[in-house]
């Protein structure tokens, strides 16, 4: 049994592709986790996609034995975490069973704005940080610059900082030294009754329900009864383990240990992530303060373009649900697409993620609608309602008020670049609340709403400024809105799937855009279609896409036949009349995406 002051939990966080996931991999080499053999690059980030996109997505732990330079052997519990916005859920989790984080910064682009982002999480839970300048093999790298920014952006003394490269292995072990010396060991009494932190949890195809832990008193065994205190529920032990990355089977785990256990729970709805356990012989009186659960801010419908394929994405949603408890789904149907799901995202690379994976993993054509976030509705009675889906929203002389979401945002960008992006940000309603510098970059805060970053803020970002600028959010609160729903109506049919809620200002150029693509991507009937966009029962643009003139005046020949052409003619027009009367227009798959990729500003 490990002495509880020779164990190191810490989580790594950095901003995305700073090298998180490449030093956890030197790390584990160099503590002989893994045979070089058994080695492979990003060890740790587990999925297909995640190797793929070269970005992480879950959480991972390792708990690795490391002999120091002053002869003593400590354990080293290791949390990689993701470093995208969409996944900062992730991250605060993990933080929570650390008692320190290393940050990496990489050398060659300084403090980007999820850096800032996780760094103050770690310091808001009282975090000893590490600080590691990465990627000093790049003739680019600048460490004194990157110090510099690290101590004006963000306040951390760099006097400790360590230069390194994930790369080629170079100060690895100054590293691990900085973590032992710097870094407290957990707190916690190794005799005390059970007490611990459940910190994820996710499915196993064999095994049931896997639980992550933290153990903050006592000790948790094999064959042991516990009790989740949320839900009240007793389970006995039947498996505990520690991933070395490998999951390696054990008898126990000890205050200060991090590692995971098995009770035949079936179903993750049991597992509440920052649930306490304890001994069911001994109930705590307090619970651990745990952490907020995640809400998705974005929604959208998921509709399998082969309806008979329904059956398949639900079974696909549920077992994807399994392992990432953060996305909701509930089923709803539309007259344009048949039945389908909507469901509730972290955000916009969150909803790229499942929907990728509903594709390679589950082989389901899906057909997504526009993104959007939840609305809250005041209505003139009193009673409020979370709109998730823009068609259901009541009618408008029953509403009193509609509010958004609006986010607090951090851009971080080389300042030749700061005009367009303020110009941008001011296009999309926002407001500005800081400005600062450090050294060429700008550290610029603006409020915004959720509503008008969702869609292409972060793409349109990007490419403005060659991909330098970095971003980052956090929503503060729902503000009152000029909002109005914006319809399509298609031969005076409205389509649902092609409602959205939208600001007032850019009600009428947005319709104009949407009747415009539809006319281009519906394909032409035998009868002409009306395309309008509406705001109630006020038709704001339309464009018309022509019939087909089947020329029945072919076989008439000779003089003296105008009333023969004249009859025919007649009798073309009526039939016309008959078939837009009944016709109904088919919308191809390609008119739906095409909708959906119009950004709201050219």
């Amino acid at each position: 049994m490990a002495n509880i002051d020779n164990i190191r939990n810490f989580a790594i966080i950095a901003h995305i592709d700073h090298g998180k996931s490449t030093i956890a991999d030197r790390i584990i080499h160099s503590c002989g986790g893994l045979t070089e053999r058994e080695m492979k690059a990003q060890v740790l980030d587990s999925m297909d996609i995640e190797r793929e996109r070269g970005i992480t997505i879950k959480a991972q732990t390792v708990k690795l034995n490391y002999k120091a330079k002053d002869g003593k052997n400590y354990i080293l519990n290791i949390i990689d975490t993701p470093g995208h916005v969409d996944f900062s859920y992730e991250v605060s989790r993990s933080l929570y069973a650390c008692e320190g984080s290393i940050l990496i910064v990489d050398s060659t682009q300084g403090v980007e704005a999820q850096t800032l982002a996780n760094v103050y999480q770690a310091l808001d839970i009282n975090h000893e940080i590490v600080p590691v300048l990465n990627k000093v093999d790049l003739p680019a790298s600048d460490l004194e610059k990157t110090k510099t920014q690290i101590e004006e952006v963000i306040g951390i003394d760099t006097e400790g900082a360590v230069p390194c490269s994930g790369k080629t292995g170079e100060g690895i072990n100054d590293i691990l030294e900085q973590i032992i010396t710097v870094l407290p060991g957990p707190k916690g009494e190794v005799s005390g009754d059970l007490k611990c932190l459940l910190v994820d949890s996710w499915y196993d195809t064999y095994l049931g329900v896997v639980i992550l832990v933290r153990i903050i008193d006592g000790k948790i065994s094999k064959n042991m009864k516990i009790k989740m205190m949320s839900t009240n529920q007793e389970y006995i032990v039947e498996k505990v383990g520690v991933f070395t990355p490998k999951a390696t089977d054990i008898n126990q785990l000890n205050a200060g240990e991090i590692g995971f256990i098995t009770t035949g729970i079936k179903v993750l709805s049991e597992t509440k992530v920052g649930d306490t356990i304890c001994d069911a012989a001994k109930p705590l009186k307090e619970v651990l303060p745990g952490f907020k659960p995640s809400k998705p801010v974005v929604f959208c419908g998921l509709f399998p373009v082969d309806s008979s394929e329904y059956q398949k994405l639900k079974d696909g949603l549920a077992k994807l649900q399994l392992n990432d408890a953060s996305f909701s789904f509930e089923p709803e149907s539309s007259s344009a697409l048949g039945l389908g799901f909507r469901c509730g995202f972290l955000g916009l690379l969150h909803l790229e993620i499942v929907t990728e994976r509903l594709e390679r993993e589950f082989d389901v054509n899906l057909l997504t609608t526009t993104p959007g976030v939840v609305y809250k509705v005041y209505m003139n009675n009193g009673s409020i309602i979370d709109l998730h889906n823009p068609s259901s929203l009541p009618d408008s002389t029953l509403i009193k008020t509609i509010e958004e979401p609006w986010i607090k945002a951090t851009i971080i960008t080389p300042d030749q670049y700061l005009g367009s992006i303020i110009k941008m940000c001011q296009d999309k309603r926002g407001v500005q609340t800081n400005l600062s510098y450090s050294g060429n970059r700008a550290v610029v805060n603006y409020e915004l709403p959720l509503n008008e970053v969702v869609f292409d803020f972060n793409d349109r970002l990007k490419s403005m400024t060659s991909g330098y600028a970095s971003f980052d959010y956090e929503i503060i609160e729902h503000r009152e809105g000029d909002l109005v729903k914006l319809g399509i109506l298609v031969n005076a049919e409205p389509v649902d799937a092609l409602a959205m809620m939208i600001h007032k200002d850019f009600a009428q150029r947005t319709g104009r855009e949407v009747c415009e693509k539809l006319k281009d991507l519906i394909p032409r009937h035998n009868f002409m279609i009306p395309v309008q966009a509406a705001i109630g029962g006020k038709i704001i643009a339309r464009e018309t896409i022509k019939g087909f003139k089947k020329d029945v005046l072919t076989k008439i020949h000779g003089g003296g036949a105008t009333d023969r052409k004249r009859k025919l003619l007649e009798k073309q027009k009526k039939g016309k009349a008959r078939s837009k009367q009944f016709g109904r227009v088919e919308i191809p798959q390609e008119a739906f995406i095409g909708v959906l990729k119009i950004s709201k500003e050219k």
